[in-house]
């Protein structure tokens, strides 16, 4: 092999495994507290032993590196452990929404080609769906008890005291699963691998929560599965400990109590989530103050929501636009650019300018860059973005352009830089930081009896950001009422995917060739006096 110019011998692009922040924390501050989730406290070094010890259970199990292991469950302990257990080893750590049905869980074990599973007890038919979908889950582990599996404590209690080998890791080995459907069909696994993510992790303490120490604090008010995992990744490269609401249902005053007590100094969430804890009465009951960065993503914040929000909190909203592709590190807004009152100054709509070492451009259909203000499709290209999708060679065909990750949002960049989105280039949309893609809930739609057809459109809504609304045509003879046809939904998808309307029509505007479009669905609906919709809470 020849050297490249300039006499530097071509080397291997090895990279520090992620599973080191872990123990770089339980090194310097092995007797601090690293993880609360109620009465549990548990400290840097136990965490750090902790994972050591399943890491050595799932090694002594068959799995290494390259194995893919899949996780359904909620928040707590032993799933934020299980990140830095399989990082360890040089597994893929895969995590589901535990909000996710069994049906949707065992495609997402298929597909990712799972060797194991690691499930919650609550949820033993989501392990019976994955191992008729998925073969090769060759092993399972119950979290809490359950008796489909073997028991996740045991397996620590019994390996406690090992040091089993950390696995050597490239630049682009992957270590994460995060699975999104990018902007239409079924989920695919986008794959984030170790080299990206040590970048991200530095990204996001640059540029959404500078000066963050071991003296910091950060509570957890989302699933670890997704964005707030990959929060409290970048917590534990600082020693910063993370705190865990009690229980699964969003208690807002838990959450004050639990901001107040632990003097939590940044959260991460979505404008929903940061809706409901400005507006609730609690705010005003518990101590706040020591909050330095309040991280909303997912979707855009009504400006009337940021105004509230300032008044309440103080200039600490930190606003960020990423995919999961791009594990969130598109543009940022931050606290400084957080103004409570309008102003010339004020760019309002602006989701921010670009994060640290990406770039962004907007472009036209042909991949050229548009000029400012003009309307184009949002690319972005850098160290965040990821690998591709897994064993989808199709999806990766059309994410990609001349090395620009496409989003599949348009809007424009003005002259400073500031990224503003104007809309999506597909029909996804987004409710309550959830991205609802309505080709999988017309599926099941079309699974009732009475369906002929339907079309699912997402409209702006106060609470949710969006939601969507259904258009159904019954069949000949047939009788289709709202109540009935959400009835049929519940179970079948995840709540936050469950229309929030149903209409009944006698038949779906179609174009020319026969398409039905959402865009002319969406104009007779404005057309019947049907949107807006009267506002009222999801059901």
């Amino acid at each position: 092999m020849n050297a490249p110019k300039g006499g530097i011998a071509p080397c291997t692009r090895r990279v520090m495994n992620l599973s080191h922040v872990l123990r770089q924390a339980a090194r310097r501050f092995p007797d601090a507290i690293g993880f609360v989730h109620g009465a549990q406290e548990v400290t840097w070094a136990e965490m750090d032993a902790r994972v050591n010890a399943m890491a050595a259970g799932l090694l002594a199990g068959g799995l290494g590196k390259g194995d893919r292991v899949l996780v359904q469950s909620k928040n707590g302990l032993q799933m934020f452990e299980s990140m830095f257990a399989c990082f360890r080893i040089g597994a893929v750590w895969v995590p589901t929404n535990f909000r996710q049905t069994p049906d949707e869980v065992a495609y997402l074990a298929s597909a990712s080609g799972a060797s194991a599973m690691i499930c919650h007890a609550d949820f033993p038919d989501h392990v019976t769906a994955a191992r008729r979908d998925a073969p090769s889950i060759a092993r399972v582990i119950a979290i809490g008890g359950g008796d489909f599996g073997e028991d996740y404590d045991g397996i620590v209690a019994a390996h406690l005291g090992a040091a089993p080998p950390v696995a050597d890791v490239e630049y682009d080995d992957p270590c994460w699963f995060f699975f999104t459907s990018g902007t239409t069909g079924r989920p695919k696994a986008a794959v984030l691998t170790h080299g990206q993510m040590g970048f991200v992790i530095t990204n996001h303490l640059c540029d959404l929560m500078p000066g963050t120490t071991h003296e910091d604090a950060s509570l957890v008010v989302a699933p670890l599965s997704h964005g707030a995992g990959i929060h409290q990744l970048v917590q534990t490269a600082r020693a910063a400990k993370t705190i865990l609401l009690p229980s699964e249902r969003f208690d807002v005053d838990e959450a004050w109590r639990l901001v107040a007590k632990w003097r939590v100094t940044n959260l991460f969430t979505v404008p929903t989530i940061t809706k409901l804890l400005v507006e609730h009465p609690s705010v005003d009951a518990h101590d706040h103050s020591s909050l330095r960065y309040v991280i909303y993503a997912g979707a855009p914040m009504y400006r009337e929501d940021q105004k509230r929000a300032l008044a309440k909190l103080g200039k600490v909203l930190v606003q960020y636009f990423g995919l999961g592709e791009v594990t969130g590190n598109i543009t940022v807004l931050p606290p400084a650019l957080h103004e409570p009152e309008d102003g010339p100054q004020v760019k309002i709509g602006t989701c921010g300018h670009e994060r640290t070492g990406m770039q962004v451009q907007i472009q036209d259909d042909a991949g050229g860059e548009v000029a400012p203000f003009e309307t184009g499709e949002i690319c972005v290209c850098g160290p965040a973005v990821f690998a591709g999708y897994y064993n989808n060679p199709d999806a990766n065909a059309k994410a990609f352009r001349n090395g620009w990750f496409r989003t599949g949002d348009l809007g424009h960049m003005d002259e400073q830089g500031f990224v503003y989105i104007t809309g999506r280039a597909s029909d996804m949309y987004i409710s309550g930081g959830s991205n609802v893609y309505p080709r999988e809930v017309e599926e099941k739609v079309l699974q009732h009896p009475a369906v002929a057809e339907v079309a699912i459109v997402g409209v702006p809504d106060p609470m949710w950001g969006e939601v969507g609304v259904a258009v159904c045509v019954p069949r000949a003879g047939a009788t289709l009422e709202e109540a009935d046809l959400l009835a049929f939904l519940d179970g079948k998808v995840s709540r936050y995917k469950l229309p929030k309307r149903v209409f009944v029509f006698e038949a779906l505007p179609k174009s020319a060739y026969g398409k039905i479009t959402k865009k002319m669905v969406r104009e007779d609906l404005e057309a019947r006096g049907l949107l807006p919709l009267a506002p009222e809470r999801r059901p």
